[in-house]
């Protein structure tokens, strides 16, 4: 019966919605208002699912059915209210602030009602304010840039105001509604760069975080539009153009978090219109029509969206559509050689870009059968270029694959074996012209990255490159050969045994890529070469030594990350080879271990025995690191530090790393480490990395941080972020070493501040360091203890010692009587200032007065200070039985002694300390005053 009885389930309704649960209670109302003929019984229905939907924050059908509710009965005062609550957060303050006026006028002492019609008054006020202040600058500001006789400057004024507008949501809204996207194409078509950069600036502003408006936009400027502005050959206008594309993009796909009202909530279908993006760009790529700086967007555009932001995702239609859509004019951008006629326009970045893109889209394949496909398209575009009668087509295929092998490695290697791709670059080496040799050369050195490919290519590599390396009268390709010849030439590592070539040849080589990069005049993708050689000769210590020697060579080294457009460029390999050298030079990369019995027992089998070079031996190296710091090696870290993640490499930071640890090594140089900001560069290496990056970091930055001014070496807020490398290498699976210089480090920070003590506490150094205070080792047991005298100032500290039941400071008493002084020293400093504060007496040991003798009585002065004054902490503490103790027992007497004495520089501590345990044994009535013998 209740089915189709109204008042029945409406009454069911109520007991849901008193009872909390909201979604029962809409269902029975909404079956009570499909029955109910009443038409004063269907308005109270309607009015209570008014109160459910505002429960569930659906306010547009609160607001229609407090509405159905409000026709009904024009004074329902809970229907008014109910709209009036809804109507606000729909952000319709007007409508609101009507109804909220009609239930005062009906209860006039209401206070809530009250309250609101306030609250809302004032929020009309503030809106009305800013949107006519808006809405008169928006039309000001058109009115300057359209008007022909105004002047430059105050037009760039205007124009960037728009900017600045356009980043607030009022503003954005103002400038569309004011017929703001025509006039902005407007500005595009006729301005000066600083004009349109401005305009697309502005679009940018408005198309960020609002879905509804980046669409119409999009439709109104069109796609082609946006593309045609990307392509022209201006680095800000591509740049600023690429920011445009992704604020739509991020709209679009959901970067736009904000709740609009539910009546604007149109559903926009953006398929249709990221398709078309994702096209245009791919067709960007391929076309002669873009510049070179355009096309580099376009393709950074594609890195940045097309692959997973994150594999969890299981969806990679994007990477696939790519694949279908743009593989090929991906691979006509690397396969481009510049020095031919007719070419795509590139920057010097853009087939690394390219590369780059290769190798994301690669690796968002999910199975082997997508990854098939992706290496068939590869394969056909290589065999429709290749072609004996037209060499120009055949070198394109063939830079194809090297810039394959920069991107998706494997794809390129398969490449490489296929059949007769390895003649093909055989004969192009011996090839006139000299396009057709830097291009084999390029691509051989690419192929030979990995060693177990390499063997068929050291076999016929080698002699070729060497062919070339003497016939060639061209820089450019003698530098290529050479960074080949060193790439094969290096493949035994610092094994001194397995040298590939000659005596002294890799000198001769190392010394021609030093000339080559101190020369200014060479291009310089050509001097990137000369670094990259320099990574692979270095691991020869005669060219180590040769290369810490040449200054100018030092010189450019250094300045490198500074001077070598590192920052626009994508490079990953130039920061690396940088690294690499400045590794092998300091020889901070992982030795292997030669163990004797090992060594006789290989050559008795006859088996290859490392060796090492006379001049990879400790001397040699110290003296390297000195010359590579005289030559301020440091500052050129501290900006490959600073460099972006995409270029700056886990491996790479963790080389800059091994380097920082080397260099630091001899605590005299420390301070030169500092002074070139070495102690801010180390913090981000020991953050993130590799582990072994972090940890050779975080040793670097313990190192530094026990010798110096906290506040000099890791200047500012940076300090604080010091502490958790340090902390980290407290834990038990890092060596000795490590851990004795963390405790330095710390004990050096903790005693600088109470913040920084607040925040090693924080960091939950505290157990560790307890840990090490009873370690076998003696350093490491006093360092413990020597960090730990240093925090016992902080509260947090002093609390951990007065806890009942524990032994803390127990323990700290018997480390005071160890016979190691300045374990003693550092303990007793630890047990005066506890006892200052706790007036928990150490009683607890067994043996503390004794103790508490020997260190009054201690040759050292400094211990016996210390003793003395734990001695006045105990007489003036409230407890007279302890005192009373004290002075019955020989400390009277050593006390007497020491007070008596004559002043003395060199004690003086301890003797003003023991005259004062003397005065105040008097003031408690223990002893008599002194008298003189009569």
């Amino acid at each position: 019966e209740t089915a189709s009885n109204p008042v029945q389930l409406k009454d069911e309704g109520n007991k849901y919605f008193q009872a909390g649960d909201i979604d029962k209670a809409i269902d029975c109302y909404t079956k009570a208002i499909k029955v109910c003929k009443d038409k004063k019984v269907l308005a109270v229905i309607h009015r209570n699912r008014s109160a459910c939907y505002l429960k569930k924050e659906n306010y547009s059908n609160a607001a229609s059915d407090a509405t159905k509710a409000i026709d009904v009965d024009a004074a329902d005062i809970k229907a008014l209210y109910r709209r009036c609550q809804a109507l606000e957060k729909l952000g319709k303050l007007d409508m609101a602030f009507k109804d909220v006026q009609r239930c005062a006028t009906l209860e006039p002492k209401n206070k809530t009602f009250l309250e609101t019609l306030r609250r809302l008054g004032a929020e009309i006020q503030t809106k009305l304010k800013t949107t006519f202040s808006t809405d008169s600058r928006v039309q000001n500001m058109f009115e300057i840039l359209l008007d022909d006789e105004v002047d430059k400057d105050k037009k760039e004024k205007a124009a960037n105001n728009l900017v600045v507008l356009s980043r607030e949501e009022a503003g954005a809204e103002r400038i569309f509604e004011n017929n703001g996207v025509p006039l902005l194409l407007n500005m595009i078509e006729k301005g000066k760069p600083e004009m349109i950069l401005a305009a697309i600036r502005t679009l940018s502003g408005m198309c960020t975080g609002h879905k509804a408006r980046a669409m119409a936009i999009v439709h109104m400027v069109g796609v082609d539009k946006l593309c045609s502005i990307m392509a022209v050959d201006n680095e800000e206008i591509a740049l600023a153009t690429c920011n445009l594309f992704q604020c739509i993009y991020d709209s679009f796909t959901g970067g736009d978090k904000r709740e609009f009202g539910k009546e604007e909530a149109v559903v926009l279908d953006v398929s249709k219109d990221l398709k078309a993006i994702l096209l245009s760009l791919l067709e960007m790529v391929g076309s002669k029509k873009v510049s070179g700086h355009g096309r580099d967007q376009a393709l950074n555009l594609l890195s940045k969206n097309v692959p997973r932001k994150d594999k969890r995702n299981t969806d990679n239609s994007r990477s696939l559509f790519t694949i279908d859509h743009g593989l090929k004019k991906i691979l006509k951008v690397c396969g481009q050689v510049p020095e031919l006629p007719d070419q795509l326009p590139l920057t010097e970045n853009t087939q690394l870009i390219a590369s780059v893109l290769l190798n994301k889209i690669y690796d968002d394949l999910k199975c082997d059968p997508e990854r098939d496909n992706f290496r068939d398209i590869c394969d056909q575009y290589i065999k429709s270029k290749i072609d004996p009668n037209d060499m120009d087509k055949t070198i394109h295929a063939i830079n194809t694959i090297s810039g394959l092998l920069q991107g998706p490695f494997d794809v390129g290697n398969a490449l490489v074996g296929h059949q007769g791709i390895m003649e093909m670059m055989v004969a192009l080496c011996g090839s006139e012209r000299e396009v057709d040799q830097m291009v084999a050369v390029e691509a051989l050195i690419h192929s030979s990255s990995k060693m177990s490919r390499a063997s068929f290519i050291i076999t016929n590599g080698v002699s070729l490159l060497k062919e070339i390396y003497k016939k060639t009268k061209n820089e450019k390709i003698k530098i290529r050969a050479l960074v080949g010849l060193c790439k094969l030439g290096s493949a035994g590592g610092d094994d001194y045994s397995m040298r590939q070539f000659a005596e002294g040849s890799t000198e001769k080589l190392a010394k021609q890529c030093r000339k080559w990069l101190c020369n200014p005049q060479i291009d310089t993708k050509t001097r990137k070469w000369a670094i990259e050689g320099l990574a692979y000769l270095t691991n020869d210590a005669d060219v180590k030594d040769d290369f810490v020697e040449d200054e100018p060579a030092m010189k450019i080294m250094n300045d490198v990350p500074t001077s070598f457009c590192v920052f626009q460029s994508k490079d990953k390999t130039i920061l690396y080879s940088v690294a690499c050298t400045l590794v092998n030079c300091t020889n901070s990369y992982d030795k292997k271990e030669i163990i004797p019995e090992l060594v006789q027992l290989a050559k008795f089998s006859k088996q290859h025995v490392p060796e090492q070079h006379p001049k990879d031996k400790k001397d040699f190296i110290e003296k390297r690191v000195k010359r590579l710091l005289k030559a301020g090696v440091t500052s050129a870290l501290a900006v490959m530090v600073k460099a972006d993640n995409s270029i700056l490499t886990d491996q790479t930071k963790e080389m800059l790393a091994r380097v920082f640890l080397a260099l630091s090594e001899d605590p005299k140089d420390r301070g030169t480490i500092v002074a070139q900001g070495g102690g801010k560069a180390l913090i981000p290496l020991a953050l993130e990395g590799t582990d072994v990056g972090k940890v050779k970091a975080s040793h670097a930055i313990a190192k530094i941080a026990a010798i110096s001014n906290p506040e000099i070496a890791f200047p500012g807020e940076r300090v604080y972020e010091v502490i958790r490398p340090l902390v980290s290498l407290l834990s038990t699976d890092r060596d000795g070493i490590q851990n004795f210089e963390a405790l330095r480090g710390l004990t050096n920070l903790a005693g600088f501040s109470e913040k920084l003590r607040v925040k090693i506490v924080k960091e939950k150094a505290l157990p560790e360091i307890e840990n090490y205070m009873f370690e076998e080792h003696d350093e490491i047991r006093q360092a413990a203890t020597e960090c730990m005298c240093n925090l016992v100032t902080c509260k947090e500290v002093q609390e951990r010692y007065m806890e009942d039941g524990n032994d803390k400071l127990k323990l700290l008493v018997l480390l005071c009587g160890e016979d190691d002084e300045s374990l003693q020293i550092a303990a007793a400093g630890a047990v005066a200032m506890l006892t200052s504060k706790l007036l928990i007496s150490f009683k607890q040991t067994a043996q503390w007065l004794e103790i508490l003798q020997r260190l009054c009585l201690h040759p050292n002065p400094h211990i016996a200070h210390r003793g003395i004054v734990t001695v006045f902490n105990m007489l003036n503490s409230d407890d007279t039985e302890l005192a009373k103790k004290l002075i019955e027992s020989e400390l009277l007497e050593i006390l007497s002694v020491i007070g008596k004495a004559d002043d003395n520089p060199k004690r003086q501590d301890a003797i003003n300390a023991a005259r004062t345990c003397l005065v105040k044994a008097m003031d408690l009535g223990l002893i008599k005053p002194f008298t003189c013998p009569s």
